[in-house]
């Protein structure tokens, strides 16, 4: 628990000082901004090696399409809003509309290009979503969300929402779909980080064109149960007890 505290308070103050030191790049083009944003991701991965001893493995990375395409990963911790971010090219995330009122980290998040969504906020709201994610894959960029909304504990039953059929249907491009299991050493509403080895496996790319139902049931079948490996595979090598 000791380590677990240094390494939250070692987080939130290198965070701070790389937005606060960074918010010159609020002018410079994009390209440096979304480099200072993987550089964070690493730093903050390398503090969780070096003082909880929580490391990770991807595997996959040749599956990745190379140009714009969906990325629907699984949602266990805070771990892969920030530490999925250096897999990929130029991510957009989906991001609640309340984030980019925050100061600092909403300039960023207009100045990343990242696409937010008003919950609850009807047609008009949906619209300027699916505007600005056409944008995105025209540029060319993976568009990153979380398809069950926000996180659940490990071993949870899904809680798959329709709206990335919805982005799959409108955009007509791959959606690739990601499983982890991160919940195991990084758990919702805990000060505690575990030591052992996140794993994070791309899956094989589903092709645009499925019907809606299809979709949603090859996407949440592929990562629930590449998910669910992962957690046995964890606990059958001693990582969790």
């Amino acid at each position: 628990m000791l380590r677990s505290i240094l390494f939250s308070i070692l987080f939130y103050l290198t965070t701070t000082l790389f937005v606060v030191l960074g918010s010159p790049l609020l002018f410079a083009p994009r390209s440096w901004t979304m480099a200072a944003l993987k550089l964070h991701a690493r730093t903050e991965l390398w503090l969780l090696k070096a003082i909880v001893g929580l490391d990770f493995e991807v595997r996959g990375l040749d599956k990745l399409p190379k140009g714009a395409c969906l990325v629907a990963s699984k949602h266990q911790s805070a771990w892969e809003t920030f530490a999925l971010i250096p897999l990929f090219r130029d991510p957009a995330l989906l991001m609640k509309r309340e984030l980019f009122w925050i100061p600092f980290h909403g300039w960023f998040s207009y100045k990343f290009q990242m696409i937010p969504v008003d919950r609850d906020k009807g047609p008009a709201a949906l619209r300027r979503m699916l505007h600005a994610a056409k944008e995105r894959i025209a540029s060319s960029r993976e568009i990153l969300l979380f398809p069950e909304g926000t996180r659940r504990p490990p071993g949870a039953p899904p809680d798959y929402k329709t709206g990335i059929a919805l982005l799959y249907q409108t955009l007509g491009v791959a959606c690739v779909p990601v499983a982890l299991n991160s919940g195991l050493f990084w758990p919702r509403r805990s000060w505690r980080r575990n030591p052992g080895k996140v794993v994070v496996e791309i899956l094989d790319p589903i092709p645009p064109g499925l019907p809606k139902a299809d979709f949603l049931s090859r996407l949440q079948e592929a990562i629930e149960t590449a998910s669910n490996r992962l957690l046995a595979e964890a606990k059958a090598q001693g990582q969790i007890r």
